[in-house]
């Protein structure tokens, strides 16, 4: 039996998300683009004086990079 490597899911899953936002933001007043944002919606900005350091993290959700997910899975299985 072939032993699978977690890596090639990661990346699987992680390509799925990308092009399912994509296709997502290429229709986006269909059900594909409905979903929901979170995260910092303004940066967090540490300053020390000598170097300044930026915050920000935001997250988006939609149907779209669900069936991404799902496919970028399935895709895996079979592998």
């Amino acid at each position: 039996m072939k032993k699978k490597n977690n890596w090639t899911c990661l990346l699987l899953i992680l390509a799925g998300i990308v092009l399912g936002g994509f296709i997502g933001s290429l229709f986006d007043s269909t059900w594909l683009n409905f979903g929901q944002t979170f995260g910092l919606s303004s940066p967090m900005v540490l300053d020390l004086g000598i170097i300044c350091i930026t915050f920000a993290l935001t997250i988006k959700i939609t149907i779209a990079s669900i069936i991404g997910i799902v496919i970028g899975i399935l895709i895996y299985r079979f592998l």
